[in-house]
């Protein structure tokens, strides 16, 4: 595997987030929730689209704080265009789990 600088990852915006609203997201190919995320004053509110539904339910999504990229290019989607790409890893109980934080952090922080 080929290595990056720092400068490379620097790049790349991660940053805190909080779900604001969920919904099944009906269009899509596989099963996916359509979420919308505060980001904070600087970003305001950014749309991604999901494949979270074996782990989630809508209802625990709401207020849940997580990682996401916030500088690739938007992405069409079915009828759904997802601004950002909410991070997370493959469970060993199947599905995908989101990655959060621990603590408090401000919306919009930007992880390093």
């Amino acid at each position: 595997m080929k290595g990056i600088t720092y400068d490379d990852f620097q790049k790349v915006e991660l940053r805190v987030g909080q779900i604001t609203r969920a919904e099944v997201f009906e269009k899509a190919r596989k099963p996916a929730y359509k979420l919308w995320i505060d980001f904070g004053e600087e970003l305001g509110i950014k749309r991604s689209s999901a494949q979270i539904t074996q782990l989630y339910h809508i209802d625990e999504l709401l207020g849940k704080r997580v990682v996401a990229v916030t500088n690739f290019p938007p992405k069409q989607i079915a009828d759904f265009m997802s601004e950002v790409l909410v991070l997370g890893v493959d469970s060993s109980a199947g599905g995908v789990s989101l990655l959060g934080i621990d603590h408090e952090a401000p919306l919009g922080t930007r992880v390093y």
